[in-house]
């Protein structure tokens, strides 16, 4: 090959990392001068290297929300709902609504196929609504603690990292199991490759570690991300049991119960 002709690493990065952000978020991210199609399924193979990046850029949303309401003066408890109100403008709330569709589904449903009609179903039930007010008031808690005990500025950092942890360990269940369906998002995407998932995980457990900036300390980042993977790790046990593999919906609650637990964990690591 024509080494004028050989891809760029660089470039094709930032096309898997526009690709994620596309795909996981609502900002808006525009057409890089170098991308063939802009608009196209992104390969899910291999884009997910990016992962961690893009949960950093979407967490940097929150963060900045958080930080402003930090300098106009705002009390915690206002600047940690007014965080996760920019992360879910950012994502379109798109990893709680696989928290409400695994929980309608895995609460719900007697048998397996039942469980993944209910979870196809946009409307949200009881088991649904019970889970998003208990992630939300568990993050929102969390949140505003971390600010009481450590500051704006250290819940902005652990925010960030939280998010780039969190997104990159809910690909556990995509590498762990089968998809459960052979239509749907989940089943296009197909299991990550190996060299894509290393990379990911790196990246992640760089980013992780950006609280000690702040004031962190390493264990600190350690527990979180011991957590985080626990959280996503159990997640994917209890799809295997309720329905025998995987889905989108299962990826986002487990990005859900990684980021709960990757929070909590760091209110652990403060008081030890």
């Amino acid at each position: 090959m024509d080494p004028a002709q050989a891809p760029n690493p660089a470039r094709a990065f930032l096309v898997d990392l526009a690709a994620c952000l596309r795909f996981y978020s609502r900002l808006p991210i525009p057409a890089l001068p170098f991308e063939t199609d802009p608009h196209a399924m992104p390969d899910f193979r291999t884009v997910m290297r990016a992962l961690p990046v893009a949960g950093a850029i979407i967490g940097l949303s929150g963060a900045l929300a958080l930080a402003l309401a930090g300098g106009l003066g705002l009390p915690a408890t206002v600047a940690a709902a007014l965080a996760l109100a920019a992360l879910t403008l950012a994502t379109g709330a798109f990893h709680e609504d696989g928290l409400a569709d695994t929980a309608d589904g895995f609460g719900g449903g007697a048998t397996r196929e039942r469980k993944l009609d209910i979870m196809k179903d946009s409307r949200i039930g009881t088991y649904g609504g019970a889970a998003l007010v208990l992630s939300y008031l568990l993050r929102w808690s969390a949140l505003q603690e971390l600010v009481d005990m450590r500051g704006f500025e250290l819940a902005a950092f652990v925010l960030v990292a939280v998010a780039a942890v969190s997104r990159t360990v809910a690909l556990t269940p995509l590498a762990m199991l089968p998809p459960a369906r052979d239509e749907g998002a989940a089943w296009r995407a197909g299991k990550p490759d190996a060299a894509a998932l290393a990379i990911a995980g790196i990246l992640a457990m760089l980013i992780a570690f950006l609280p000690v900036l702040a004031g962190a300390s390493a264990r600190q980042c350690g527990i979180a991300i011991l957590f985080a993977a626990f959280a996503a790790w159990g997640m994917t046990r209890i799809a295997a049991r309720q329905i025998g593999g995987q889905t989108g919906d299962v990826a986002g609650a487990a990005q859900q119960l990684a980021e709960m637990a990757g929070l909590c964990a760091f209110l652990i690591g403060a008081r030890l």
